[in-house]
């Protein structure tokens, strides 16, 4: 990966502070007052959409295309564990990586952090499955979009199948 397939306030790897090297993408987070609860925390829903964001940014890498339209795949499920509040003053910094490609799905692992002192908030997974919205059904992974995944991850993401 070089630098110009980082988000553009990523630093380089060698660079990245500890959490940030874990990461394919970073892409730093500014909540809205809208993202808070009646506590004045990040509300618990909202994380959903700051992994969606995550996404997006990393489909711009992968793809070197803003048209999120074009993405060929559906989200299926979504795990997230809170860790710390997090409040709408702090900058957070979200991190997502590829775990495993597998036949028609794949995974991403996600953390959020704030920015100043790295305090862990959120830890999330996706599974997507690559999906033709004009047939309305799943279909194999397309060897391309796993080359460039790979590309990106700078490794292969086989799913070992268990016996």
């Amino acid at each position: 990966m070089t630098a110009g397939d980082r988000t553009p306030n990523t630093p380089p790897a060698g660079d990245a502070p500890g959490r940030a090297r874990r990461f394919t993408v970073i892409h730093e987070i500014r909540p809205r007052f809208r993202d808070t609860d009646a506590m004045g925390h990040i509300n618990n829903a909202v994380y959903v959409t700051y992994i969606e964001i995550a996404r997006q940014v990393y489909w711009e890498r992968l793809d070197h295309v803003a048209d999120y339209r074009q993405v060929p795949f559906i989200l299926a499920h979504v795990t997230i564990d809170f860790r710390s509040e997090a409040l709408v003053q702090e900058v957070l910094m979200i991190g997502i990586r590829c775990e495993w490609v597998g036949t028609k799905s794949f995974a991403f692992t996600y953390q959020l952090w704030e920015k100043e002192t790295e305090r862990l908030v959120v830890e999330a997974n996706s599974v997507q499955v690559c999906y033709d919205y004009a047939a309305k059904k799943t279909l194999v992974m397309p060897e391309d979009l796993r080359r460039k995944v790979e590309g990106l991850e700078g490794r292969s993401l086989a799913r070992e199948v268990k016996t």
